[in-house]
C-alpha cells in the first residue's frame, strides 16, 4: 500500500509533457516547479562528490549541419582526463520547451552538467531565459560582468560611434549576455557567476546548482571549461584528478575473430568497474581493443593475457604501428 502511495507521488511529482507549440510556452514555463528542487537541495548539489556528467548543446545550426559540435568531443576528453563518467550528450534545438525539458531532466540526473551555446545578442539566443523559466528564476544584468565586458571587449568595427552610455539597440544587444538566471536568496559571485579567466568577461552560469551554462563558440568553451578544473577537483572521487586509466591494444584480426575472446574477457573484468572495447579501423590492416578502468594495478596485469587473446601488443597510441592500407578484414 504504502509502496504504491509512494510510487503515485513520484508520478505527480514529475513535470508533464510538453507538447505545445512554442507560441504557448512562456506562460507555462514561468509556473514550471522542477523535480530537482524536490528531490535534491541545492545545497547538496553544490557540494556533493561528483561522479557523472552531462551535456547539452544546443543550436539549430549544429541540427541542420550549418556547424559541426567539437565541444562536446572537448568535454568527453576533459571528462575522461578527471574520472568523470560522461553518461550523455544531447544536440537540441534553439527552442524554449527543448531546452527546458533537457535542462531539468539532466539537473536531476546528473552531478555536472554543461550547456553549449544560445547566449549571444541575437533573438535567437534563448538559452539564459530558458533556464531561467525552468527553475522559475528572474533574468537579472550582472554588475561585474558588465564591468568586465566595458574593460575586455572592444566595439566592433562596424560600430565606431558605439557608447556604452548612450541607449542604442547594439548596448540592448550586448546587455542580453549578461543578464543570467540568478537565485537572489543564495550567494551569486563565486557560486552562481563564475569567471574562468581574468582576461575573459563572458560569465559561467552556474544553475540549481549543477548546470554550467557555456558559449557555443569552441575556442571560449575549451577555455572557460579548463578553468572550472579547479572548482571541481576537490570534489572529485580522486582529488588529485587522475582520470580514468586506459590501455589500448593493436590487432591484425577481425573483429569477428576477437569477439568471443573479448565476450568473455567483458564478463571476466566487469566486477572490477572495467569495461572492453573493439574498435575497427576502416581502410586499416589493424583494429584496435581497449581496457578502460581505474583499477590500473589490475589493468596492467592483464596486458599478457589480452595480447595473447587478440594475437597483437599494447600500444601507446592508435595506429602507431600501421605499416599500409589494408583493410579492417570484416568490411
Amino acid at each position: 500500500m504504502f509502496a504504491r502511495l509512494n510510487q503515485l507521488a513520484r508520478h505527480i511529482s514529475r513535470p508533464l509533457p510538453n507538447f505545445a507549440h512554442n507560441s504557448a510556452a512562456a506562460s507555462r514555463l514561468t509556473s514550471f516547479i522542477p523535480t530537482s528542487s524536490i528531490m535534491v537541495s541545492l545545497e547538496e548539489k553544490h557540494r556533493r562528490m561528483i561522479h557523472t556528467a552531462g551535456c547539452i548543446i544546443i543550436g539549430d545550426e549544429v541540427l541542420g549541419g550549418k556547424t559541426v559540435d567539437t565541444n562536446s568531443a572537448y568535454l568527453a576528453k576533459f571528462c575522461f582526463s578527471l574520472g568523470i563518467n560522461l553518461k550523455r550528450v544531447e544536440v537540441i534545438a534553439d527552442d524554449a520547451d527543448e531546452i527546458v525539458e533537457a535542462a531539468t531532466r539532466m539537473s536531476d540526473k546528473y552531478d555536472f552538467v554543461v550547456t553549449s551555446g544560445g547566449i549571444g545578442p541575437t533573438h535567437d539566443d534563448i538559452t539564459y531565459e530558458s533556464i531561467a523559466k525552468a527553475f522559475n528564476l528572474p533574468l537579472k544584468l550582472h554588475e561585474g560582468a558588465l564591468d568586465r565586458m566595458k574593460r575586455l571587449s572592444k566595439p566592433h568595427p562596424s560600430q565606431p560611434k558605439f557608447d556604452w552610455d548612450t541607449p542604442s539597440p547594439a548596448l540592448k544587444a550586448k546587455m542580453r549576455m549578461i543578464e543570467l538566471p540568478i537565485d537572489e536568496s543564495r550567494k551569486i559571485d563565486d557560486e552562481q557567476v563564475l569567471f574562468a579567466s581574468e582576461d575573459l568577461w563572458v560569465p559561467i552560469s552556474v544553475v540549481n546548482g549543477n548546470i554550467h551554462i557555456l558559449p557555443g563558440v569552441p575556442r571560449l568553451f575549451e577555455k572557460m571549461l579548463d578553468g572550472l578544473k579547479p572548482r571541481l577537483i576537490p570534489r572529485l572521487t580522486d582529488p588529485e584528478g587522475k582520470g580514468v586509466y586506459r590501455i589500448l591494444f593493436s590487432t591484425p584480426l577481425a573483429e569477428s575473430a576477437v569477439a568471443s575472446y573479448l565476450t568473455e574477457l567483458a564478463h571476466k573484468v566487469e566486477p572490477k568497474g572495467i569495461k572492453v572495447g573493439s574498435y575497427p579501423r576502416w581502410g586499416k590492416s589493424r583494429n584496435t581493443v581497449t581496457l578502460v578502468g581505474r583499477d590500473k594495478e589490475y589493468m596492467d596485469s592483464l596486458v599478457a593475457e589480452v595480447e595473447k587473446g587478440v594475437e597483437g601488443r599494447r600500444v601507446a597510441t592508435e595506429g602507431e604501428d600501421d605499416e599500409d592500407a589494408g583493410s579492417d578484414k570484416d568490411a
